[in-house]
């Protein structure tokens, strides 16, 4: 068996290089990472960790190793062990920015709506500065919130992003084509609340009931004025501003006592007779306002060009081949996207019901058709030595453990032959990136890089 020392050389600081780890095999991912069939490994496995956190590395796959390693002996192996051993083959540690808060420093154009299991600006920009150069295409086709492609045009780069949601839809959009300066956000705002103000009055009745115990009736007459004038004019920053300030507890938000991130009342917390103040009529014009001057707070400018289409992964045409694709698809079994974000979506489409769990997307059948469409996308049209980058949550709840990156392994084996896997980061997810205080259904994230090797 062959012995490897540690190869800390690579791409940037705080990254190691290691040659590729797939070779045809087939490979666990998750709690274990294993060649079937008990081949051996003679190169190790680049360990990612976040922050200092040494027991989150996949520490089991540095050096050569025989494998399946089974899944007991792994757990077997004490956080001090698995500290020594990455010290001993030279794993690098990820960069310090993923453990630290980057809400102080982004672009306040990140900030302009919540957005459940959204990644981390500084992870997205360090997977972009990694993985792509200045002026190189890369491509979303889970968009989500915005942030890959965002980050993306700060860093130079040009971006096709796409996602099948209409609250993604808009806040991509809103991101990539802000308005220039403040002034012109300002008065653009101006305009579309005149209009709002001289439209028609909204008749309250056709608003669903669970959408109307949110609001005071005349905030909401005006809320939803704004949205379908937003939509009339096809207005994505100002539309994503509404949606950023729809609902709260704080005085510079628009409903009744409520969550931010997934809408539920709070009033057992706060009883309206005790706290009126909290369930009195709130004006639209100085709350949207303020909103926009949030926004412009870190608005950083780029020539770089942007793309967006509203469209499924499996439907994406391309005219060109791109030089990387850097993406979250959605969490397998975990999230619910349009019951977390139903009252954004509501004022977005104006429809009562939605279909759970974004049609199929989060189901392991639907997940695994995705990963299917992104593979054969990446064969087709991933240039040669270009990179394919899958921040994949991983499921957990008290019954089993799944690891939809394996699906994206099988997936990328079948249908992208010329792609193989270079390296595999796991980072845990704090509490602060969960959809809900009590929820735990994701705990890591594995990062999986996939390079084209054709020539």
């Amino acid at each position: 068996m062959a012995t490897v020392g540690p190869r800390t050389h690579g791409r940037g600081p705080g990254y190691a290089e290691a040659a590729p780890i797939y070779n045809g095999g087939t490979f666990y991912i998750g709690q274990l990472l294993s060649v079937a069939r008990g081949a051996e490994l003679d190169v190790p496995l680049r360990c990612m960790i976040k922050g200092n956190d040494l027991s989150t590395a996949l520490c089991h796959g540095c050096g050569p190793m025989a494998y399946p390693v089974p899944i007991q002996t792994l757990a077997a192996v004490s956080n001090s062990q698995r500290r020594a051993r990455c010290i001993e083959h030279g794993c690098a540690l990820a960069p310090p920015a993923w453990k630290c808060p980057a809400t102080s420093s982004e672009s306040t154009l990140h900030q302009l709506a919540p957005y459940i299991g959204k990644l981390k600006s500084t992870i997205a920009r360090d997977l972009i500065d990694q993985y792509s150069k200045p002026k190189n295409l890369i491509v979303d086709p889970f968009s989500g919130s915005g942030t890959i492609p965002l980050e993306a045009l700060l860093a130079g780069r040009r971006v096709i992003a796409s996602d099948v949601s209409s609250y993604a839809a808009t806040l991509t959009q809103a991101k990539l084509a802000a308005p220039p300066t403040l002034g012109d956000a300002l008065a653009t705002a101006e305009r579309l609340l005149s209009t709002a103000d001289a439209s028609q009055t909204v008749d309250l009745r056709r608003v669903p009931e669970w959408v109307r115990q949110y609001f005071h009736p005349k905030t909401l007459k005006a809320a939803i004025a704004f949205a379908r004038t937003c939509r009339a004019e096809k207005n994505h920053f100002l539309m994503a501003c509404l949606l950023g300030i729809l609902h709260h507890q704080r005085p510079g938000f628009l409903s009744y006592p409520s969550s931010h991130l997934v809408p539920y009342l709070r009033d057992r917390k706060y009883p309206r007779r005790q706290f009126p103040e909290m369930y009195a009529y709130r004006a639209l014009r100085p709350r949207l306002v303020a909103k926009v001057h949030r926004a412009f707070r870190r608005r950083q400018l780029t020539d770089a060009e942007g793309i967006f289409r509203q469209v499924s992964v499996e439907d994406i045409r391309l005219s060109e081949c791109f030089d990387a694709m850097i993406t979250s698809p959605p969490y397998m079994n975990a999230l619910d996207y349009s019951r977390d974000n139903r009252l954004r979506l509501w004022f977005l489409e104006e429809r009562s019901q939605f279909e759970s769990n974004d049609n199929n997307n989060g189901r392991a059948k639907g997940f695994i058709r995705l990963m299917i469409a992104i593979a054969r996308l990446n064969e087709r049209y991933l240039v040669r030595g270009g990179h394919c980058v899958l921040v994949v949550g991983e499921s957990v709840s008290r019954r089993q453990t799944v690891h939809p990156a394996q699906h994206v392994v099988d997936a990328f084996a079948a249908h992208a032959p010329s792609l193989v896997l270079e390296t595999v980061i796991t980072d845990s997810i704090p509490d602060i990136r969960r959809a809900r205080r009590d929820y735990r259904g994701v705990k890591t994230e594995q990062i999986l890089v996939f390079r084209n090797r054709q020539t």
